[in-house]
C-alpha cells in the first residue's frame, strides 16, 4: 500500500484524535496531584500552581511556532517532537525537589511538548486531509469531542494509581502514556498538503499572512475572547479539586468530575459542530461563553454538595472545548487553510496567556485568603465580556487576488 493510501483520512482521524486524548488527558490530570505534590514536597500551592501556570504560557507562546514548522514541512518531526518533551518533563518532576526544577520540568518542557501536539497542529492536519467542507467540519467535531475525551479515560486511572502509589508513580505512568505520541505522529507525517480551493491559491507569504490577521478587526475579537476560555478551564482542570475539597467535599468528587467534564464534553463538541452548520459560529461563541457563566454563578450561589459538583461538571462539559473547533472553523473559514496552524496557534497564545492568569492566580489568591471566591466571579465576569465581543465579528471570509492558473 503507498504512502498516500495508508496515510488516509480516516487514519489521520483516528491517530490524530489519539494523540489529543493523550495529550489533553494526561494535562487535565494535573489537578488530583498538585495538592499531595505540594505537601511532600513541603511547598503551598503557590509555587507549582506558577510551575502549572507556566506551562500553559510556554504552551501557548511555541504553538505559532510549532503550527509555522508543521505548515511549512508537515506535522510529523513536531508531533516527535511534543512526545519526546512532555515525556522528559513529566519524568524529571518525579526529580524535583526546588521550585526551580519544578518549573523547568513541569513548567517549560511539558509545556513545549503540549504546544506542538494539541488542537492548532491536529485540527490543522485533519482540515488540509478533508477536501470536503462538510465532511471536514464532521471529521473536526469528532475528533475535538474524541480527542478532548482523554481525561475522562486518564483522570480515573491516575486517580487510582495516586491513591495506590503515590504522585510520582502517577507522574511515571503517564509520562509512559505521552511517550506514544513520538509512534503515532507517523501518521500524521507531511499532513501539510492542503486542498485546492479559491482561498488557498492567493500568492501570500507566511509574514503577510500574519500581517493582515493582525489587521483584521474580526481576528483581534476573536483571540481577545480565547483569552478567557483559557482563564476559565485552566483554572477550572487545575484548582477545581482543591476548590470541592476546601467546600468539604471529597477530592475523589473533585477528580471525577473533572472526568464528568471529559465525558460530557464529547456530547457537547458534537452539539456545538452539529449547531455550526446551520448557525453563524460567532453567534455560537457567544452563546457558548454566556452560558459558561451562567453555569459558574448558579453553581457557587447554591449549596456545594456532592450532587451539585456532580451537576456543575456535567453542566460546564457540554460547554467546555466547543470554542476551540468553532474558534478554528472561523479562523478557516475567514482566512483559508493554508496558514492556519500558524494562525490558529497564535489565537492560542491569547488563550494560554489567560491560562497562565487563571492557573497561576487560582493557587496565588487561595494562598492569600484561604478560598477561590475571588478568581472564580472574575471568570464570571469574563464570560460576560467575551459573549458581548464575539458579536461585531465580521466573519466574511477575505477575499484575494489569485495566482493565475499557469503560475
Amino acid at each position: 500500500m503507498s504512502e498516500r493510501n495508508w496515510r488516509s483520512p480516516m487514519v489521520i482521524l483516528i491517530c490524530g484524535t489519539a494523540i489529543l486524548m493523550i495529550a489533553m488527558g494526561v494535562r487535565m490530570s494535573y489537578g488530583i496531584w498538585l495538592v499531595p505534590a505540594s505537601r511532600d514536597l513541603g511547598w503551598g500551592l503557590e509555587e507549582l500552581s506558577f510551575a502549572m501556570a507556566l506551562q500553559a504560557l510556554f504552551w501557548g507562546l511555541g504553538t505559532p511556532v510549532a503550527g509555522a514548522v508543521s505548515d511549512r514541512y508537515g506535522a510529523g518531526r513536531v508531533l516527535v517532537f511534543a512526545g519526546l518533551s512532555f515525556t522528559a518533563g513529566l519524568i524529571l518532576m518525579t526529580y524535583s525537589t526546588t521550585p526551580l526544577e519544578a518549573t523547568l520540568s513541569i513548567g517549560i518542557l511539558t509545556g513545549l511538548g503540549m504546544s506542538a501536539c494539541t488542537f492548532p497542529i491536529i485540527l490543522s492536519v485533519i482540515s488540509r486531509a478533508v477536501p470536503d467542507p462538510r465532511k471536514r467540519a464532521l471529521y473536526l467535531g469528532i475528533s475535538s469531542a474524541a480527542g478532548s475525551s482523554g481525561q475522562f479515560v486518564l483522570l480515573p486511572t491516575s486517580q487510582i494509581v495516586l491513591q495506590g502509589y503515590g504522585w510520582v508513580a502517577t507522574l511515571i505512568f503517564l509520562a509512559a502514556v505521552t511517550a506514544l505520541i513520538v509512534p503515532l505522529a507517523g501518521a500524521l507525517a507531511g499532513g501539510n498538503k492542503a486542498p485546492a480551493g479559491p482561498s488557498l491559491i492567493a500568492k501570500q507569504s507566511l509574514g503577510a499572512a500574519v500581517l493582515e490577521a493582525g489587521g483584521h478587526r474580526g481576528y483581534v475579537l476573536l483571540i481577545s475572547g480565547y483569552f478567557v476560555c483559557g482563564f476559565q478551564t485552566l483554572f477550572i482542570v487545575s484548582h477545581f479539586p482543591a476548590l470541592v475539597g476546601a467546600k468539604g467535599i471529597s477530592t475523589d468528587i473533585g477528580a471525577w468530575a473533572i472526568s464528568l467534564i471529559g465525558l460530557f464534553n464529547i456530547f457537547g463538541c458534537l452539539m456545538w459542530g452539529a449547531l455550526s452548520a446551520r448557525t453563524r459560529k460567532k453567534y455560537l461563541l457567544s452563546w457558548l461563553y454566556g452560558l459558561r457563566s451562567i453555569v459558574m454563578a448558579v453553581f457557587i450561589l447554591t449549596p456545594i454538595t456532592d450532587a451539585s459538583v456532580l451537576v456543575f461538571a456535567a453542566a460546564i462539559g457540554m460547554l467546555w472545548l466547543g470554542t476551540v473547533q468553532l474558534t478554528g472553523a472561523l479562523i478557516s473559514d475567514i482566512f483559508g487553510m493554508k496558514y492556519m496552524g500558524t494562525l490558529f496557534g497564535f489565537a492560542f497564545v491569547s488563550h494560554q496567556l489567560g491560562s497562565f492568569i487563571g492557573v497561576w492566580a487560582g493557587g496565588l489568591l487561595f494562598d492569600i485568603y484561604g478560598n477561590y471566591d475571588f478568581i472564580w466571579w472574575s471568570a464570571i465576569a469574563l464570560g460576560g465580556i467575551a459573549a458581548a465581543l464575539h458579536f461585531p465579528i465580521d466573519d466574511r471570509p477575505v477575499v484575494r487576488n489569485p495566482v493565475p492558473a499557469a503560475a
